[in-house]
């Protein structure tokens, strides 16, 4: 039997760099097959639920009954929070629905602009299904944990992918990524946000890149930036990534006010059927890498 069909050796740690190579080439082709040409990238919390769920969730604790306690009223207060942040789960899904829904009314025949999550639950499928909603593709790239998180339902079908290596994930966030809009979240976010401004301050994007941080209230509290620029950790111009939003059309009015003036030009008549992915032997967008 061939090696390439030993699955004890494609498993196996000397095939490692196979594997890997296998998590850049397999995407890759999707992208040229669905002519994904670029994306905005959607980070945030994996624990928003959608207004819906999350008032439905507290009628049905207040309906079992007046409870005392501390444990009940700290569930109550936890159920009553989870109302108040229910408000980003919504916004996201409208920024991506007014997202989608501007982008296919562009000229161009690969798609652009597609929005892209983690897949799974969250903010995460705020985006996919506010995409969804308008009739556009939307990629969920998703990771493979002990306690797996399957990917939520509003991803194209064949824009779902899994991945075994978060290095090969976070290259695919970057590789195809114009915007980002970035939703209060825990380490997993804090970790993709500082991961793309490390790439754009080190100019390893080779393109203008948008950091929508939505949710000022959130994110002033959590981070301050000026301690790095007076220090000179950084320089002015490093935060000049960085916009806050708080309501779903300022955020929208930003992306597509970036995305017109640094990423649409005229498109060359043979180059007219081409998608970017599609340009070049290796397939490189001009991403990072």
């Amino acid at each position: 039997m061939p090696a390439f069909l030993l699955r004890e050796f494609l498993e196996s740690d000397d095939a490692r760099p196979i594997r890997i190579l296998a998590e850049y080439l397999e995407p890759l082709r999707r992208f040229r097959d669905q002519e994904i040409q670029d994306t905005v990238v959607f980070f945030g919390s994996a624990r928003v639920h959608s207004r819906e769920t999350a008032e439905q969730r507290l009628a049905r604790a207040n309906g079992r009954g007046r409870r005392t306690g501390p444990a009940a009223r700290a569930e109550l207060a936890r159920l009553k929070r989870a109302v108040e942040w229910s408000r980003f789960y919504e916004d996201a899904r409208e920024i991506a629905r007014q997202l989608t829904a501007w982008s296919l009314t562009l000229d161009a025949p690969p798609h652009r602009f597609v929005v892209c999550s983690g897949g799974g639950p969250g903010i995460m499928e705020a985006a996919n299904r506010g995409a969804y909603e308008a009739g556009g593709k939307t990629i969920g790239l998703n990771i493979e944990l002990p306690h797996e998180q399957g990917q939520n339902p509003y991803v194209t079908e064949g824009l779902g992918f899994d991945f075994h290596y978060f290095f090969m994930r976070k290259f695919w966030f970057a590789y195809l990524a114009k915007a980002l809009v970035i939703f209060p979240g825990g380490f997993g976010t804090l970790d993709e946000l500082f991961e793309f401004l490390t790439l754009a301050q080190t100019k390893k994007l080779s393109r203008q890149l948008k950091v929508i941080m939505y949710g000022q209230a959130y994110w002033r509290e959590l981070l301050d930036f000026r301690p790095m620029v007076t220090w000179e950790a950084i320089d002015e111009r490093d935060l000049q990534f960085l916009t806050f939003c708080d309501s779903p059309d300022d955020a929208f009015s930003e992306l597509r006010q970036h995305l017109q003036k640094h990423h649409i030009t005229p498109r060359a008549p043979h180059d007219a059927q081409v998608p970017a992915l599609a340009k070049t032997s290796t397939g490189d967008p001009g991403g990072a890498g």
